[in-house]
């Protein structure tokens, strides 16, 4: 017995890297998978329907039920048909994975209005793709105990702010903000939704100049097996189970051996006046009660 017999699982970028390894550990735990990747370079460009192909013919060849699509997940009509797939080939759909992404890394001052659409558009846009429909199909289900899923991902760049991805840490940082919405917009209908902000040694993290990564992504997964994609998936095939169902609108990081839950933003400190501000009353509170917490704070967790 898997722990995820009988379940249905959609997988976005499922063809190469941490969503090759989702769509394999979710197959091995009994899940059907229908794995979506477009096969582009890590800048969005080109496109090759091999890695979808060739990682569902793995699985199957093992035992595994899998079925491969080549589509652009920016394009709301591949996440309309993923959904539609899902419900016509299993009779169900219980699981949305949103792994897609791409990188087009330039400081602020030299990021092309190209190169900022192209990253929030497969990012934010491929996200919507497949949660709009999804959804839609699950509120038609009427069922608060359906154990639906949404898993997204969110990165460290944009919880933390990586200066030369403005691009795609605002994406990644969109993301938390959509997870929040729909596990609060969908909880009635029996879903929940989480974000992972994953550390693992892939091609997107692989591309990026020594000198420019964060903490942790300087080894390949062949110079150590911790930064292997491998090790993000477990606590995905977690999520995806009916056991999780405690746990909804939160942001998880999965590094390593090691699996992280972050804080959700809160107001840690106020101030206040009796009327209308005077900047020079606003100046003196401000700085007497905020300036020693923000002292204290990180503001580079890179």
């Amino acid at each position: 017995m898997g722990t995820l017999d009988g379940r249905v699982a959609i997988i976005t970028g499922g063809g190469r890297g941490i969503g090759q390894s989702i769509s394999k550990l979710f197959a091995a735990e009994g899940a059907s998978v229908i794995i979506n990747d477009l096969g582009v370079n890590t800048d969005g460009t080109g496109g090759d329907e091999g890695p979808a192909h060739d990682t569902a013919a793995e699985i199957t060849g093992t035992g595994g039920v899998a079925l491969a699509d080549g589509g652009d997940i920016s394009d709301e009509a591949t996440g309309e048909r993923l959904v539609a797939t899902a419900i016509k080939e299993f009779g169900k759909l219980d699981v949305v994975v949103n792994v897609a992404g791409i990188l087009r890394d330039r400081m602020i001052f030299n990021l092309s209005p190209e190169d900022w659409d192209a990253v929030i558009r497969v990012h934010l846009r491929g996200h919507y793709s497949t949660v709009r429909p999804a959804s839609a199909y699950w509120r038609e289900q009427r069922n608060p105990d359906g154990h639906y899923r949404f898993i997204n991902f969110s990165s460290g760049s944009g919880l933390h702010g990586a200066p030369g991805q403005p691009n795609y840490a605002a994406a990644k940082l969109g993301i938390v903000g959509l997870t929040y919405s729909l596990a609060n917009g969908l909880a009635r209908y029996g879903v929940t939704a989480n974000a992972i902000a994953p550390g693992a040694s892939t091609r997107m993290t692989d591309s990026i100049p020594a000198e420019r990564r964060r903490e942790g992504l300087t080894d390949s997964a062949e110079a150590d097996p911790e930064r292997s994609p491998a090790n993000v998936a477990p606590i995905c095939a977690y999520l995806a189970s009916e056991d999780s169902d405690w746990i909804s609108g939160r942001t998880l990081r999965a590094m390593g051996y090691a699996v992280g839950l972050y804080n959700n933003p809160e107001v840690i400190s106020e101030v206040t006046s009796d009327g209308p501000w005077t900047l020079t009353d606003l100046k003196q509170k401000v700085e007497s009660q905020f300036k020693p917490l923000a002292d204290g704070l990180p503001t580079r967790g890179m």
